[in-house]
């Protein structure tokens, strides 16, 4: 019974220190601290950037795939064994290098959009005097939601 008081006193110190300590971590925020969220997945779902490039993406695909019928279809033609291994060869390597361009141009507008967002983002904090910014998915209550505005500068 008395190892268990000094265990239940023991755990009551902690929580208290522990809740002190919090309190005076805490104690440095400025009373104006403003914090704001954004709802970054619609954002981009309604950014008109973001549509062009999927649309753009779906164009190029298209294009791929008709590369893969002309390619097919020039392949049977062919009835030397040696010449239709060459051209199988050469037609993959004309694949490779096309998808491999198309990667590469998607990724690099891809960071030109989401830097944009992200400056869009900034640019509206500092202007509104938000001290931080943080995803509406991370944050369960609190902040002041910040989408809509940011939804109609990125458009």
């Amino acid at each position: 019974m008395k190892n268990s008081l000094k265990i239940l006193s023991v755990a009551m110190v902690a929580f208290g220190l522990g809740l002190v300590a919090s309190n005076y971590a805490m104690s440095d925020v400025p009373a104006n601290f403003k914090v704001a969220v954004v709802d970054v997945q619609k954002v981009v779902a309604n950014s008109s950037q973001v549509k062009a490039l999927k649309d753009e993406q779906k164009k190029k695909g298209q294009e791929l795939a008709k590369f893969i019928e002309t390619a097919k279809t020039n392949i049977t033609k062919e009835t030397d064994e040696k010449k239709k291994k060459a051209l199988e060869e050469k037609y993959n390597k004309e694949f490779q290098t096309k998808r491999e361009a198309i990667a590469k141009n998607y990724e690099t507008k891809l960071l030109a959009i989401d830097k944009n967002i992200s400056n869009v983002i900034d640019e509206n904090a500092k202007a509104n005097g938000y001290n931080l910014v943080l995803a509406k998915g991370v944050v369960l209550s609190g902040g002041t939601d910040i989408t809509a505005e940011i939804t109609k500068a990125v458009k």
